[in-house]
């Protein structure tokens, strides 16, 4: 009795293990559910970066990873401030959580015959919700407009979020 529970709760530990963690970095393009940040460039001065996190990450964190790109993005850029002009997102649905199937099946050869039922089941073991985080911005240079509503110094922001940011090991690793 022992056995079955204890090879249950170690394959539930291998799968939570499986769980994606949420890193600093570029989403893989193929994968719907993939963790890190795509961008999308609009305009000269204008993009919409989103951020995608692991199960589990908290929605601020998330969010924060897209202010880190928009800042990473307008240096890169050459310009020192960015706007925020719409901001978007909430959780997401990596997967479709628990499930229970029941299946028959039955052959005959000659004489013998057998018939079989089988029952299978899933758990979500992923750690809790994810949440994906998107903005809109446009870059500029020299003094931050007069409304400061939405409003960021690129590299002030970039030097108070990047020290948090975990990025993905290097290839090789």
């Amino acid at each position: 009795m022992i056995r079955p529970f204890f090879a249950a709760a170690c394959a539930a530990l291998l799968l939570a293990a499986c769980a994606t963690p949420t890193v600093y970095g570029p989403a893989n393009p193929a994968s719907r559910t993939s963790v890190g940040y795509s961008e999308y460039k609009i305009e000269n001065n204008r993009y919409r970066v989103t951020f995608q996190g692991g199960p589990g990450a908290p929605e601020r964190q998330v969010a924060d990873y897209a202010l880190l790109r928009a800042a990473e993005i307008t240096i890169r850029d050459g310009y020192d401030w960015f706007q925020v002009v719409d901001r978007f997102g909430g959780p997401v649905t990596l997967n479709s959580g628990s499930s229970m199937s029941i299946g028959t099946g039955g052959g005959s050869y000659g004489r013998h015959s057998g018939f079989g039922v089988g029952l299978g089941t899933s758990f979500d073991l992923s750690g809790g919700p994810a949440y994906v985080h998107t903005i809109e911005f446009f870059e500029g240079r020299g003094a931050k407009p007069a409304d400061p509503s939405g409003v960021y110094d690129a590299r002030q922001l970039a030097a108070a979020l990047a020290p948090n940011a975990p990025h993905p090991p290097a290839p090789g690793y």
